[in-house]
């Protein structure tokens, strides 16, 4: 009996904490940034999902797919979002933007499409810096290898070579088709020979005829529509943008506008918080991929010269014997000469005793100098010795 209810206790105590647990994993993160009302993995699954660019766009400000929330003019309408196609090589940018007057464009995201030597498909959601903040990407879970199209469900037909074929096998509902992105419809659309670069016709007070905006939500609702992307294992953020050559030629003819930075500056765009508080995302770190260690290799590059001239003994020796040199060179002899006024006096003193031992040695032999009055007076004694030239003298006049 206590048996049962031990375990019964602990039943009711785990149903009881599966709701916290619920409720923890599905609070609200947000940047704090206008671009808390465009969710980029909601806007990258849709773009998986489309057939062209147009289909595209058509989705984003569709109010059934309640991804756009966008009010940058903070007028109390949802601004249409118009997309503008740009092809450099074999990258493909897509640009994501909105009219906020007449005058102003504000851009919003960018989306690349990029396939490199190897025919392998990268694709990247980057997020405008004013409304996301820097290197804000969101990109498939592996764009190496490819990952899985959860949404796409079959029907789709897609003109490559001039022929309309279907391109997927769809026996399941929902079907999860080929595991590269290279088999997203729109990317098979943008690399096709008939594609043509699209730009939206639809500018400033021209809008299509199924446009109705309508107002914007809260931020908690909107969160409630797309905070399942967070965990989704089809989509990740990341840091790194993976070709930022494409994506610097792009900020080149980036277009902002002063309403925005205004509204933003102001805090206006903080009303669609309601007033509530919410936790900030988890800080992305660039570790991967691997490849983007663009970013290292810059760093290290200017290190490792850095460490040559920073090993500062040669950078700093090399320039400093221009200081150091010539003034060591002037100061190793003056050092000598000028370590204390004695040294100079008493090093030239020294060369002089080498001078006295020649001067003394001529003099020795001559004795005219007497250097000295005892030693001249010794080799004179010498010669006054000589006078025993008289014995030859003597033996001669022996001889006699």
């Amino acid at each position: 009996m206590k048996k049962n209810v031990l375990f019964l206790a602990i039943m009711l105590t785990s149903l009881f904490s599966l709701p916290v647990f619920s409720q923890a994993n599905d609070e609200p993160v947000a940047l704090g940034l206008p671009g808390d009302n465009l969710n980029l993995f909601a806007v990258l699954d849709v773009f998986q999902k489309s057939k062209t660019l147009e289909d595209f766009e058509r989705v984003l400000n569709d109010p059934d797919s309640k991804v756009n929330n966008l009010d940058l003019n903070d007028d109390g309408e949802i601004d249409y979002i118009e997309v503008e196609g740009h092809k450099e090589g074999n990258t493909h940018v897509i640009v994501l933007q909105v009219a906020v007057n007449s005058k102003e464009t504000q851009d919003v995201a960018v989306i690349e499409v990029t396939k490199d030597k190897k025919n392998k498909i990268h694709v990247q959601a980057i997020g405008d810096e004013d409304l996301y903040g820097k290197n804000y990407v969101v990109e498939p879970s592996d764009t190496v290898s490819g990952t899985p199209n959860p949404g796409y469900k079959g029907d789709a037909t897609v003109i490559v070579n001039n022929n309309t074929t279907n391109n997927y096998n769809t026996t399941t509902s929902p079907s999860y088709v080929s595991t590269s992105v290279s088999a997203w419809p729109v990317v098979l659309f943008l690399f096709s020979p008939v594609y043509v670069v699209y730009r939206s016709p639809w500018h400033w007070g021209y809008y299509p005829p199924y446009w109705r905006p309508w107002r914007p939500v809260y931020y908690h609702d909107y969160w409630g529509y797309h905070g399942h992307y967070y965990r989704s294992p089809y989509y990740r953020r990341t840091a790194v943008i993976r070709y930022p050559r494409y994506y610097n030629n792009y900020t080149n003819r980036r277009n902002t506008s002063v309403v925005v930075r205004t509204n933003r500056t102001s805090g206006r765009y903080n009303s669609t918080y309601n007033g509530r508080e919410y936790k900030r995302p988890a800080p992305v770190t660039s570790t991967r991929p691997s490849r983007p260690g663009n970013t290292t290799r810059p760093v290290t590059r200017p290190t490792n010269p850095s460490t040559r001239p920073g090993n500062t003994t040669r950078p700093v020796t090399r320039p400093g014997n221009g200081t150091t040199r010539p003034v060591t060179r002037p100061t190793n002899p003056s050092t000598r000469p000028g370590t204390g006024t004695t040294r100079p006096t008493t090093r030239p003193v020294t060369p002089v005793n080498p001078s006295t031992r020649p001067v003394t040695r001529p003099t020795t032999p001559s004795t005219r100098p007497g250097s000295g009055t005892t030693r001249p007076v010794q080799p004179i004694a010498r010669p006054t010795a000589r006078p025993a030239a008289t014995r030859p003298a003597n033996t001669g006049s022996d001889r006699r």
